[in-house]
């Protein structure tokens, strides 16, 4: 089987759980792990098997490519909301989606300490009618839950958006150096505070439910059913404080996915030791 994610510190993680519990279930598992949701889409279903995915991420890439990029968001901040949104949508893909966790990483935007004193920043709502440049993924662009969302339901003016990663190391400088005001993470971004860094609220709501989700080929779930207790084992065991640590091992330790992944399946009980 051939798994794919995108390439930043989580989805690299979330992707050798899979691998890892996939590999000890028998399978022959192939990763690929690329920068941009769009670039494993195209052949997903097909030559690639599984994705770990979020779940308003993917319902709202599948809403916008079915119906159009000016299509009004389906997903909500209600997880089951979404699902029942998304069905269709996946079912006319060919897209099975497996029972989501507990765990759910949404967009999240920070400012420096420095910053946010000198302006009296704490909500995102307060940086309304300010320019600033963003620092964020390539495929912040347009999506109502980052550029578009700040843009229309906060009103701040993103004179500058910088494809410079999703909670990357690029990211993070652009905004301790001053290039960028405002940056993009997750919400369970651990290294904020030791780089003088502050998450803004999201008072207006854009984040819509970003519960991890397997989703998976309908075909090849036809003909191997066993992925689908594994896979739901793996969600059930995580939440958001073990994956917040789990990602800071990675993203702040520097540990690598494939070592912090295996000890968790491990201490789980996903996989023998």
């Amino acid at each position: 089987m051939t798994i794919a994610s995108q390439s930043f510190d989580e989805a690299a993680l979330v992707t050798e759980m899979y691998a890892q519990l996939l590999e000890a279930g028998g399978y022959d598992v192939e990763t690929t792990l690329v920068d941009t949701r769009d670039a494993y889409m195209a052949e997903f279903p097909g030559d690639i098997d599984i994705v770990p995915e979020y779940v308003a991420g993917l319902g709202d890439f599948l809403n916008t490519r079915t119906n159009g990029p000016d299509a009004a968001p389906v997903t909500t901040n209600d997880v089951d909301e979404s699902l029942a949104a998304i069905e269709p949508l996946a079912d006319e893909a060919g897209i099975t989606l497996l029972e989501p966790s507990p765990a759910a990483s949404q967009n999240a935007f920070f400012v420096t300490e420095e910053f946010a004193d000198a302006n009296g920043v704490t909500r995102l709502s307060d940086l309304e009618g300010e320019p600033v440049t963003l620092a964020a993924h390539a495929d912040c662009e347009g999506r109502d839950d980052c550029e578009k969302g700040l843009r229309e339901v906060y009103g701040i003016e993103i004179e500058k958006l910088l494809p410079l990663g999703y909670a990357s190391p690029e990211t993070y400088q652009s905004v301790l150096d001053g290039e960028s005001e405002l940056g993009q993470t997750g919400t369970l971004d651990g290294t904020l505070d030791d780089q003088g860094l502050v998450l803004l609220e999201d008072d207006r709501g854009i984040q819509p439910a970003q519960n991890l989700v397997p989703a998976v080929s309908s075909g090849f779930l036809s003909d191997h059913e066993d992925v689908r207790p594994l896979l739901e084992d793996l969600m059930a065991a995580l939440e958001n404080e073990t994956l917040a640590e789990l990602i800071a091992r990675v993203s702040v330790d520097r540990e690598k996915p494939a070592d912090v992944a295996a000890d968790f399946l491990a201490e789980a009980g996903l996989v023998e030791e």
